[in-house]
């Protein structure tokens, strides 16, 4: 009996691994290649976003560490940066510096930053990370509903960008320097 159990046990995980990788290649926009490897920035069309594309900021209310609510309504005729990170990954410790510096620049002309954590520090581990690294932007941990609505990005750090009406101008995996964090935001902000 416990010989039958265990190849059930290994047979169902094995299907469950397949279907994982089927789905993972095959929802894999084209042109962008395996995550970690050769980032680039993607820009979307600036026309109206098209929700059935993915290419429009998703109406979701982001709530923070700290319970505030940045409400989907609230965020409408902002720029809006969602960045996807973790306190473990060394590219995301790398970019927050300059997404920092950024932010203090941007925040009093209409840039919101939404830094969606994934992964689930302690409290007071994440108070630690968070003065460590003298983040000033508002911290969003990920649930199913924000992962499902950005597509469970492949890769951390990913940070998409949207312009004014909601359409997505700038979608990058891995780390982005201030410099390109700058010159999008720029355009965007004119």
């Amino acid at each position: 009996m416990k010989v039958k159990v265990l190849v059930g046990g290994a047979v169902v995980l094995m299907l469950a691994l397949i279907a994982f990788i089927v789905v993972q290649v095959t929802s894999r926009p084209q042109g962008d290649g395996p995550p970690g490897v050769a980032a680039r920035v993607v820009p979307a069309a600036a026309a109206a976003c098209d929700p059935g594309r993915g290419d429009c900021l998703p109406k979701l209310d982001f709530v923070d560490h700290n319970g505030i609510v940045f409400a989907a309504p609230s965020l409408a005729g902002k720029v809006v940066v969602v960045n996807f990170w973790a306190t473990w990954c060394k590219p995301c410790q790398k970019e927050i510096p300059d997404f920092n510096r950024v932010y203090t620049a941007y925040k009093d002309r209409g840039v919101v930053f939404l830094g969606v954590m994934t992964d689930a520090p302690e409290p007071g581990i994440l108070l630690n990370f968070m003065s460590d690294y003298e983040m000033t932007y508002p911290v969003i941990p990920a649930t199913n509903d924000n992962l499902l609505a950005f597509g469970y990005p492949e890769a951390i750090p990913t940070t998409f960008i949207y312009d004014r009406a909601g359409n997505r101008r700038t979608m990058k995996r891995g780390a982005l320097e201030e410099k390109e964090l700058r010159e999008v935001i720029d355009e965007l902000v004119r």
